[in-house]
C-alpha cells in the first residue's frame, strides 16, 4: 500500500498481487490536520480488504534535501501506523510526485477541478510505483550478479 500523507488528505494506492503495478484506491479526507483516528481506522479497513503486508509512506523532503515541518508530521504518522497496524512502514522519497501526478492528469485531458480532486490518489500511485520499480530493479540486478 502506498500513502501520500498530506495536511488534510491521505492518498491511497495498492499494488496488484504480483507487485508489478500500483493503482489508486481513494483519498481519505479529514476536516483538521490533527484528526487522525478515522483516517487510521480507514487505512486499517483497506489493509484488510487488499491484504496489505507493507506500507510505503511518501517522505516529503525538500528539493534541497533538507527536512521541513512536513517530515516531522510524516514521521509521527509513520509511528502511529506501525503501532496501530503492526506492519512495516517504509519511507519513500516523494519529491516531485505531486508534480508528476498533475502532469499525467493534464496529459490525460483532465480539467483543473478534476485534477484537484484526484491529485493525492495519483501521487500515492507514483510513490508506490516508484518503490515497486526500485524493488524489481534491485532483484533483477542481484539475479544478474549471481
Amino acid at each position: 500500500m502506498g500513502l501520500d500523507f498530506g495536511s488534510k488528505t491521505v492518498g491511497v494506492a495498492v499494488s496488484d498481487p504480483l507487485l508489478v503495478t500500483a493503482q489508486g484506491v481513494e483519498i481519505i479526507r479529514r476536516e483538521r490536520e490533527d484528526k487522525l483516528r478515522r483516517t487510521l481506522a480507514r487505512i486499517e479497513e483497506l489493509i484488510l480488504e487488499y491484504e496489505v503486508d507493507e506500507i510505503i509512506l511518501g517522505y516529503p523532503k525538500n528539493m534541497n534535501d533538507t527536512l521541513g515541518e512536513r517530515v516531522e508530521k510524516t514521521l509521527a504518522f509513520k509511528e502511529m501506523l506501525e503501532r496501530r497496524t503492526g506492519l512495516n512502514v517504509e519511507l519513500w522519497d516523494e519529491r516531485l510526485t505531486t508534480v508528476a501526478a498533475d502532469k499525467a492528469m493534464i496529459e490525460a485531458g483532465m480539467r483543473r477541478e478534476e485534477r484537484k480532486e484526484h491529485v493525492d490518489k495519483v501521487a500515492a500511485v507514483f510513490i508506490l510505483q516508484g518503490y515497486l520499480d526500485f524493488c524489481r530493479n534491485r532483484q533483477s540486478g542481484a539475479a544478474g550478479e549471481q
